[in-house]
């Protein structure tokens, strides 16, 4: 069981960052054109731009609660620096993701560049190693479709009729035979009786 990569029809939201734009529009057209070309109609993809990559997560979110898009495309680029700024924002740009996807139920494409060097942001936004945001768009694209394949199977398999031994419906078995505690006196003669016949004969 898998997504097809088929995006017509579908929505999708892609939150990217202004900053370090010379990278991240980059990353954006390309995303951009991966969802086109998988199908989706251009009338079908909001694009939200926030200020930094640590904003993302937000975005994505408001994006996802909206109820109006199947997946979410996450873009932006971070350079490592001199200080630990970097490990601090790369960690709760990649949690903040994470948990926006696993608690809105909407899947999240992550096409955040983390790179040590400005030199490798440009090899992965299009120069030697492909685009991270048309990877993004197709992983979207993806995901999106594999989460209708397994609604609509899960809505199938909920509607199957369940065998009767399964059940535990006690409207169907019938009422339960009624037990009387009672012994029945009428099929049990006294031991008098017999004693008294013996003694007539």
């Amino acid at each position: 069981m898998e997504g097809e990569l088929n995006a017509a029809g579908k929505r999708f939201g892609i939150a990217v960052a202004r900053f370090n734009a010379f990278i991240t529009e980059r990353l954006l057209q390309s995303a951009y054109d991966g969802l086109v070309r998988c199908g989706a109609a251009k009338r079908d993809i909001a694009i939200v731009r926030v200020p930094g990559a640590f904003e993302i997560p937000s975005a994505a979110r408001t994006l996802a609660e909206t109820g109006n898009y199947d997946a979410v495309i996450c873009l932006g680029c971070l350079l490592r620096g001199d200080t630990a700024h970097y490990d601090v924002i790369v960690n709760e740009v990649t949690r903040g993701i994470g948990q926006s996807a696993q608690e809105t139920g909407v899947p999240h494409a992550f096409g955040v560049l983390t790179c040590d060097t400005l030199e490798q942001a440009i090899d992965r936004a299009g120069l030697k190693m492909g685009n991270k945001g048309f990877e993004a768009a197709l992983a979207a694209v993806e995901m999106a479709a594999l989460k209708e394949v397994i609604s609509r199977q899960s809505s199938t398999i909920g509607e199957q009729k369940i065998p009767r031994s399964a059940r535990n419906d006690k409207s169907e078995r019938g009422p339960r035979p009624r037990v009387s505690r009672r012994n029945d006196k009428s099929k049990i003669k006294p031991a008098k009786n017999k004693r008294a016949k013996k003694k007539r004969t």
